[in-house]
C-alpha cells in the first residue's frame, strides 16, 4: 500500500513539474498568436488607407500603426503578467521547500531521510 501511495505522489509531482513547463509554452504560444493577430489587423487597416489621399491617408496610417503598437504592447503586458505569476509561484515553492528542509534538520537517521524525501516529492525538487 505504501508503494502505491509513493508512486501516486511521485507521479503527481512529475505532472506538476511538467505542468509548469506546459504553462510557459502556452503563454509563449498565446503571445505569438496575439502578435500575429495584431500584424494581420495592421495589414488590413493599412490596406483600407490606400484609396484615401493626402492628410486623410496619413491620419489613417497613423491610426492603424497606433492600434498595432497598442495591441502588441497589450500582448507583452499579458505575457509578463503571466510570467510574473509563474515566477511568484516558483519562488513560493522554493521558499516552502527550504522551510520543509529546515524542519527535517531537527530529525536524525531514517526519520530525517524520510522527511527530506517527502519534502522533495511535495515540492517537486
Amino acid at each position: 500500500m505504501k508503494k502505491i501511495i509513493a508512486a501516486c505522489i511521485l507521479t503527481s509531482a512529475a505532472l506538476g513539474a511538467h505542468g509548469l513547463a506546459s504553462a510557459a509554452d502556452a503563454v509563449k504560444s498565446q503571445y505569438k498568436a496575439d502578435v500575429a493577430a495584431a500584424d494581420a489587423d495592421y495589414k488590413t487597416a493599412k490596406a483600407k488607407c490606400k484609396p484615401l489621399k493626402g492628410n486623410e491617408q496619413d491620419v489613417c496610417q497613423k491610426e492603424a500603426k497606433a492600434a498595432h503598437e497598442t495591441a502588441v504592447a497589450d500582448a507583452k503586458a499579458k505575457r509578463k503578467s503571466t510570467d510574473a505569476k509563474k515566477d511568484a509561484k516558483e519562488t513560493s515553492n522554493d521558499a516552502n521547500y527550504s522551510a520543509a528542509k529546515e524542519k527535517c534538520d531537527a530529525m536524525s537517521g531514517a526519520a530525517k531521510d524520510k522527511c527530506q524525501a517527502d519534502a522533495k516529492v511535495k515540492y517537486a525538487k
